[in-house]
């Protein structure tokens, strides 16, 4: 059941008095992974943010000084990826209940004793939900510090393995997903299947962009056929182990910062 989360790091296989007992639960972290089904193009299968949640924590984890208390939720493979619905396999849910699932969960959590959570989203359609309900949690608990992070923005090196271009429109199904997917489940990657496609580029003197400080709204099949958007092809396995490595890496810190951090005093 635990997957790619080392069994003693994975918190559904504690029992309630274990938790009951624990000290120290203030600083405890509690990590959420959450991800999405959805299609990834016809070379990726639809678990992909779900699978590089678990598969970056897992390794994070497993790396993480075991004096520090971290544990892993099970993992939420369902989010908000109505963009993708166009796709068959899709799944979504709305924005209000995925608000209404994380609030639960979280108050669970809270009510449990712990002060710590981390929301750990891989899917780029819902980065605004998580903030939001992160901060409408501690804004109701004060005492509860709720991390919205994205699997991506810790520190990483794929700017050194993925080209300029990649990096700027590359941002559904290209190299990283698909190098980081033979890394985690190479057997589920289809690479015979692989292509490249960007989206239509804007005229050179638009403020517009499809993610950005000034981005329109937009569904993938305005922007793709496949439902890739990147270069699925020049992915490798090799690209997949650093870039795991790298972002994996990140999150050890981040685990670390979030374990120790304490708001500010004013």
């Amino acid at each position: 059941m635990h997957g790619f989360i080392p069994p003693e790091r994975f918190f559904a296989y504690l029992t309630w008095t274990e938790i009951q007992a624990m000290s120290d639960k203030e600083n405890t972290v509690i990590i959420q992974p959450i991800g999405a089904i959805e299609q990834h193009g016809p070379h990726l299968p639809i678990i992909v943010d779900s699978a590089i949640s678990v598969g970056v924590l897992g390794t994070a984890l497993s790396q993480l000084d075991a004096r520090i208390p971290a544990y892993a939720l099970p993992p939420l493979y369902y989010g908000k990826s109505n963009e993708h619905w166009h796709f068959p396999g899709t799944i979504s849910l709305s924005a209000q209940t995925l608000l209404a699932t994380l609030k639960e969960v979280a108050e669970s959590i809270y009510r449990a004793g712990f002060r710590k959570l981390v929301f750990m989203n891989s899917h780029g359609g819902q980065p605004q939900v998580i903030e939001i309900i992160a901060r409408d949690l501690h804004q109701e608990y004060s005492d509860f510090l709720v991390f919205p992070f994205f699997t991506w923005r810790v520190p990483h090196i794929a700017k050194e393995v993925l080209s300029a271009k990649e990096l700027a429109m590359g941002i559904h199904g290209g190299d990283a997903e698909t190098s980081i997917m033979l890394a985690l489940l190479p057997e589920q990657v289809k690479m015979e299947q692989a292509v490249c496609e960007y989206p239509p580029e804007l005229p050179p003197e638009s403020l517009l962009s499809i993610e950005g400080k000034l981005p329109f709204a937009w569904v993938t099949k305005d922007l793709s056929k496949s439902g890739v958007i990147g270069d699925a092809t020049t992915a490798t396995r090799a690209k997949g182990d650093r870039i795991l490595a790298s972002v994996a890496k990140g999150w050890v810190r981040a685990i670390e910062d979030v374990y120790t951090f304490q708001i500010p005093k004013i």
